[in-house]
């Protein structure tokens, strides 16, 4: 469908006699996103599909996770294309700016479709050729979309660190592919998997050792774009220099692909039996979960000791997704039936909050229209006194920090009280207690967002402008979508078992009970 839908925008836009505007491209290609969405939903229905269908000659594995996520991205995509609907208002021209109105280039939901395309290859990838090109056609296409505002110095600068970093991390993808192949002489995940189950791991040196560096090399790319600490310092600079629509897009889309294609590169290697396990002096020291549980421990504790000291607030939510990030590789490196279960459902939890919290802070930036030159939300302080203007996007941003704090009866808070049972159930009582510790410290700093919000007083009661301020207006579509995605961040509690019955029944597949 998606691959339909590219052909047929690239055939309308390579007519000039057709004129679309680049508002109504949007909205088609959101469309269409929601259609196979619709249908990869429908697929999850076919039976062989639970025990994998190998297709386009076994470079890519369809498994009820994978579909299940397909159309989970599809979903995400086409939600964070509302967003680019711009505000309502009969003097719009006036104050349009670059990182307001809609991207006057026509190609933007081509871009949007290619990126989202990567994403839908990657995580049903079952070979080191389809695996990299499926990552860079992602990470491409992501790159274009993070300096896609020529205009804004700071959007460039960011897009070319972007560009410069994500190229190191497919480098040592590309690098990890080529040493496995090299020492193996195989492609295929599968038959790489075999193959260390029966080989022998005495060291790095000897056998089958250069494929383990290997393997971990290309994890650690995964890694790098996924910005999971130590490899996690360009993140901050990126998400703050882009605009918060495309901040949006890069926080939540490439983590969805990158951590569900870990997911089931580890579901691979236990299924076949092979272990990335060496042995010191008769003592085994497992490669994947140390590496796994050691970026989960820095990254719990970078993400949320150095977001302490931010005052920009879209470098703030870099560093709360830096510590998110450390939740999912904790249960991703448990790897027990109920860690996996507990990290689908943190995924889906982190993905529908920080959707909500961004849409909120566009539809802020939107309504507050902070200067000509902007109206991107870029200081915690903008958003003094915003309750008293805007009750109903100050509740809703509320919730929404409350649920990434954690605090019950939110979506977050059972998701980080899975994670934390999991990890307990199997003994890792210390990197539990950190988890616990840092939990309790980040509710600081979105408690601080939400004094701000709530208690202090507007710096521009009286002297905005009384034209933007008054007839500034978000799209209905942009409202709805609030609205919806608030009611269940809080409201889950009183159903939880759609979302629960469809992360057990998920893991039960992976672990073939």
């Amino acid at each position: 469908m998606l691959i339909l839908a590219i052909f047929s925008l690239m055939t309308a836009v390579a007519f000039p006699a057709i004129k679309i505007t680049p508002l109504l491209l949007t909205r088609v290609t959101s469309i269409a996103i929601f259609y196979a969405a619709a249908l990869s939903f429908n697929g999850t229905y076919i039976q062989a599909i639970g025990s994998g269908v190998g297709i386009y000659s076994g470079l890519f594995q369809v498994t009820s996770v994978s579909q299940s996520f397909d159309g989970f991205i599809f979903l995400v995509g086409a939600i964070i294309l509302l967003g680019w609907a711009p505000v309502t208002n009969k003097v719009l021209g006036q104050v349009q700016s670059v990182f307001t109105a809609l991207p006057t280039i026509p190609e933007y939901p081509l871009i949007i479709l290619f990126t989202t395309c990567g994403a839908s290859f990657l995580i049903s990838s079952a070979d080191l050729i389809s695996m990299y090109l499926s990552i860079e056609l992602q990470s491409f296409a992501v790159y274009i979309l993070a300096s896609l505002y020529r205009e804004s110095e700071s959007a460039t600068s960011a897009g070319l660190k972007y560009f410069l970093i994500g190229g190191l991390g497919s480098r040592l993808i590309l690098l990890g592919s080529a040493l496995v192949y090299a020492y193996t002489g195989l492609t295929d995940l599968e038959s790489i998997f075999s193959l260390l189950s029966v080989g022998s791991l005495n060291n790095l040196t000897e056998g089958l050792g250069p494929c383990i560096i290997g393997l971990i090399i290309t994890v650690m790319g995964f890694l790098l774009k996924i910005a999971a600490a130590p490899f996690h310092n360009w993140a901050p600079d990126v998400y703050d220099g882009t605009p918060t629509i495309v901040t949006t897009w890069l926080t939540i889309m490439p983590k969805i692909s990158i951590l569900i294609f870990l997911l089931e590169l580890q579901s691979g290697l236990s299924f076949s039996g092979a272990s990335l396990t060496l042995m010191f002096d008769g003592v085994s020291f497992d490669v994947w979960k140390n590496l796994l549980l050691m970026c989960s421990l820095l990254s719990l504790i970078i993400g949320t000791v150095v977001g302490l000291a931010q005052y920009r607030i879209k470098r703030l939510f870099a560093y709360s997704t830096i510590s998110h990030v450390g939740f999912l590789l904790l249960a991703l490196g448990i790897n027990s039936e109920e860690s996996i279960e507990s990290f689908l459902f943190y995924l889906v939890q982190y993905t529908i909050t920080n959707l909500n919290a961004f849409l909120v802070l566009l539809a802020f930036g939107y309504i507050i229209n902070l200067s000509k030159k902007s109206t991107d939300i870029q200081f915690i302080v903008d958003l003094k006194g915003q309750f008293r203007s805007n009750p109903l996007l100050g509740l809703a941003l509320t919730v929404s920090l409350f649920s990434m704090a954690g605090v019950p009866p939110l979506i977050g808070f059972f998701g980080k009280q899975m994670i934390l049972y999991s990890a307990t159930h199997r003994g890792y009582y210390f990197l539990s207690l950190i988890a616990i510790v840092v939990s309790v410290i980040s509710a600081s700093y979105y408690l601080k967002i939400i004094r701000i919000i709530h208690f202090e007083e507007s710096d521009r009661e009286g002297g905005g402008s009384p034209t933007t301020s008054t007839e500034l207006k978000l799209t209905n579509v942009h409202s709805f979508t609030i609205a919806t995605l608030t009611m269940v961040i809080a409201l889950y509690v009183f159903k939880p078992s759609i979302l629960l019955n469809s992360t057990i029944l998920l893991a039960l597949t992976l672990f073939n009970l």
